[in-house]
Parts: C-alpha cells; structure tokens; sequence
C-alpha cells in the first residue's frame, strides 16, 4: 500500500514493542509509556519523539507496556491511542493499521475496537491450536462492539 502511494499509520500495541521493527530497521523503538515514564506524564511528551517514519514513508508508533507485574498494558494501549489522538497523529492518513498481543483478550486490547477506531478487522493467525483459540476469543469480542 505504501509503494502506491498510501498515507499508512501502524501502532504497535504489543507490550513487546516489536510491532514496526522491520518496517524502521532497527531492534525497537522508544515507546510511548517508556518515554511517559522517564519524563513523569504522557502530556510531558511530543509526537515526532514516538512517531517515527519508517519503510515507503510509513509512520510507525509503539504504545509499549508497563514492567511486568506492575501495571496493566491494555491501559497502556488506552493511554497511547488517547495521547496519539490528542496530538494530531491521524490527520492525512489514508490508513491506520493496530497490532494488538492476540494471546491476551483484555479491555485494553480490544481499545480500537470498542472505541470505533477500527472500520475493518483482519485477524491474522498461524494454524496452531492456541492461536486458533485467541483468534476466536478476538472475534468473539470483535461480536460485542
């Protein structure tokens, strides 16, 4: 989509932040609640510092998660949509792609969803039993909103 033109947007909204690493070719990227945490205040923050372009002109995002056992990262999502929208990041796009943890089926997680963020939902999966079992728990709560 990018090579035709496209203005493409993608959150990762995977704790592991592992979402745009291919499309920047680096290992990670800063995420949102990382740099949130080192300034105090996600409102301490300014887009350029966690969008950055990658691939084609691709804009990539990672909202990133707490440290394990301390918070909860759908939250984290919830805090990186609102703060990606407040500022401005979805003016001139022409599409908005979330990748969101599918072995996890939170509130948070399903956060573009249920906010109506989303006009179309792919699942993506391999064959294996447990992501078989996530996917169906995604589209049973895709049912809900």
């Amino acid at each position: 989509m990018a090579e035709m033109g496209q203005r493409i947007l993608i959150v990762g909204c995977d704790p592991k932040a592992d979402s745009t690493r291919l499309m920047l070719h680096s290992k990670a990227q800063t995420t949102v609640l990382h740099l949130a945490a080192e300034r105090g205040a996600v409102e301490d923050l300014e887009l350029e510092e966690v969008m950055l372009t990658g691939f084609r002109g691709v804009k990539c995002v990672e909202s990133g998660g707490p440290e394990p056992g301390v918070g909860c990262a759908g939250r984290g999502i919830i805090t990186a949509i609102n703060f990606l929208e407040e500022n401005g990041a979805y003016q001139d796009l022409d599409f908005v792609s979330y990748d969101v943890l599918g072995d996890v089926v939170c509130g948070g997680f399903a956060m573009p969803i249920r906010e109506g963020k989303a006009q179309e939902i792919y699942i993506v999966t391999s064959g294996e039993m447990m992501a078989m079992y996530a996917a169906n728990n995604i589209a049973r709560g895709i049912l809900k909103y």
